[in-house]
């Protein structure tokens, strides 16, 4: 990763203070990097580099600070909450894993892959949404004392409700499919005007881990009981929640919807939300979502397509409907190869689930980042990965990927609309499972997949 860890004219933001320390910052870790293994001063080097580094990191936080105030940027408070999540959370956690291990070799790799990994995503979304070049999702969270008292809140109600010694994994959840997921959806509100959207996601596992063992459900899938008594203990845990959070006269429940994974992605990707957080319970991963009311815009497209509003008369059969549902989705995924699906285009990813969902279970995401995220939740066994993505291009991923030594041995197969041999050179370098090119009629592109894992499984 050394050789390619350089900086590109695209990281400029155009702000000569922030654009030097981020070109020190690339140079520091290409030269940890680099340094040789062999060399008996290996160690020492690596503990003053990194030493260096996090002071060099620290130097441009506060610059980069003091130019986002003294240009009144709107998105200041958020942007040094990232940074507060880095220097007092992330950094911590690899120094105390480098002195616990003596420097390991693995300490030493994880502390890199991480820190180039966030230098190369922070410096292409957030660093650049300060001069408007893209756009911060994260810019309506709550302010840092409000996001707190709800991750203690959450925590403390699943310790309660549940015994569950849960932890933060992400406080930007991006909407990422983890395992067998259920989507449940709550709108609260007096009015359409004023309401907040909760949406809760619940690996199933979780669920029959804690309310199928409760209920003495001997069965490994979700039933119709499990499930309904799911929904009445998730919606305490939310008016335990509102208690703190919401207005009263913002308690009653305005609609109530059970959601497929593309009706959630629909209604939740692409909005800003103003709480998304993700937590690892030890039996299985919960997400808690809130979109409030002055995210909701006049006239804003907020359908779910066919998902029924749950009512007192319809819950068991729109309950029972929608676990069939899913288990016909399970059933259909069962035993299927997983495919991660990285690219920008919407309808590239389209084409392509329609082209390989009957025969793959299918996953997908538009970033770089997003790509980390989906394969830290549910791995793949292939990741096909867009070459030529705008902000973390497939170089970048890939060696994010290999990076870190859990997933270093996933296999990557490129997807490149270039056929000139400099690009197919520069591809092939990286030593991917193999390249696509957009170009191929979509049967050929099916068949080298196919083809892929028949010699794998030889």
């Amino acid at each position: 990763m050394g050789n390619q860890l350089v900086w590109q004219d695209r990281f400029n933001i155009g702000v000569e203070v922030i654009d030097r320390e981020h070109k020190r910052l690339f140079s520091i870790l290409r030269k940890l990097f680099n340094s040789k293994r062999t060399d008996e001063k290996h160690k020492w080097i690596c503990q003053e580099g990194i030493k260096f580094f996090k002071e060099h990191a620290m130097k441009h936080f506060a610059e980069e600070e003091v130019y986002m105030a003294s240009i009144s940027y709107p998105g200041f408070e958020t942007h040094r909450r990232v940074h507060d999540n880095f220097r007092k959370k992330t950094l911590p956690s690899l120094e105390k894993e480098l002195n616990q291990t003596n420097y390991s070799d693995e300490a030493i790799e994880h502390f890199l892959g991480v820190c180039a990994g966030w230098l190369i995503g922070h410096t292409l979304t957030e660093d650049r949404a300060i001069t408007g070049k893209t756009e911060s999702r994260w810019r309506e969270l709550l302010p840092e004392e409000e996001q707190s008292a709800m991750r203690k809140m959450i925590l403390r109600l699943l310790d309660d409700m549940f015994g569950l010694k849960a932890r933060v994994v992400s406080e930007c959840y991006g909407g990422e499919q983890f395992g067998r997921g259920i989507y449940y959806r709550l709108v609260y509100g007096a009015s359409k005007e004023e309401q907040w959207e909760i949406l809760l996601v619940f690996e199933e596992e979780l669920l029959i881990k804690t309310m199928g063992s409760l209920l003495g459900a001997e069965s490994e899938e979700m039933s119709v009981l499990v499930m309904n008594a799911a929904r009445y203990t998730a919606r305490q845990f939310v008016e335990r929640i509102q208690e703190q959070f919401l207005p009263p006269d913002m308690y009653e429940i305005k609609e109530e919807n059970l959601l497929s994974h593309e009706q959630f992605e629909k209604r939740f990707v692409g909005e800003k939300p103003q709480f998304s957080l993700l937590f690892d319970t030890g039996k299985g991963y919960f997400a808690f979502c809130a979109l409030a009311p002055h995210l909701i815009q006049e006239g804003k497209e907020t359908s779910l397509g066919n998902a029924p509003s749950i009512q007192e008369g319809n819950a068991m059969s729109e309950v029972e409907k929608y676990l069939n549902n899913s288990h016909e989705v399970q059933k259909k995924a069962s035993g299927k190869r997983k495919l991660l699906i990285v690219d920008d285009s919407e309808f590239m990813r389209q084409a392509m689930q329609e082209l390989l969902g009957e025969h793959y279970e299918i996953a997908e995401t538009d970033s770089g980042l997003g790509a980390i995220r989906c394969i830290t939740l549910n791995r793949p066994d292939l990741v096909i990965l867009d070459y030529e993505m705008p902000v973390c291009d497939g170089r970048q991923v890939l060696e994010m990927i290999r990076s870190e030594k859990e997933f270093a041995n996933i296999p990557v197969m490129f997807l490149t609309s270039r056929v000139d041999r400099e690009s197919v050179h520069n591809v092939i370098s990286l030593k991917p499972a193999g390249y696509l090119l957009k170009s191929l009629a979509p049967e050929k592109i099916k068949k080298e997949i196919d083809d892929y894992f028949k010699k794998k499984n030889r």
